[in-house]
């Protein structure tokens, strides 16, 4: 069995691609910093998983997530390798994305976000008195990561 759970924050924004063809698919990549448990003074404290979301999923990502979003993941191990320009193989690992969803609220995690997407020139949605968020004008309820 293939199964990975994890729990993280991402690096920095997805790099989503759409591939060529007649049915274009989205293709996203993010880095998630997963925290190691026992960790030791003076170890790395976090391992850097590289990710990839194809279809809806990398859509979701491109919409959706932002750098420092604590996201939980489920999917696959996926090994690879390819010749680079200097005559070397490359070995690669990724985890291939079946789902994704957001693991803290918006409180939470918005005075993570918000410095940063205030530097970044993003304005952050208003966020209602029951914590909940606000749906932005003009957002119809199929765009909606959730039911």
């Amino acid at each position: 069995m293939n199964k990975v759970i994890l729990i993280g924050r991402l690096t920095r924004d997805p790099e989503v691609r759409y591939s060529q063809g007649e049915t274009s698919m989205a293709i996203a990549r993010y880095t998630l910093a997963v925290d190691r448990r026992g960790r030791r003074e003076g170890e790395q404290s976090a391992d850097f998983i590289s990710c990839k979301a194809f279809g809806k999923a990398g859509e979701w990502a491109e919409k959706w997530l932002r750098k420092g979003i604590k996201i939980a993941i489920t999917g696959r191990i996926q090994t690879g390798s390819y010749t680079n320009n200097e005559g070397q193989k490359v070995y690669t690992t990724d985890v291939i994305i079946e789902e994704q969803e957001f693991a803290e609220s918006k409180a939470a995690s918005e005075g993570n976000i918000q410095s940063q997407g205030q530097s970044q020139g993003r304005q952050q949605p208003s966020q209602a008195g029951d914590g909940f968020m606000s749906i932005p004008d003009g957002v119809d309820d199929d765009e909606l990561p959730f039911n």
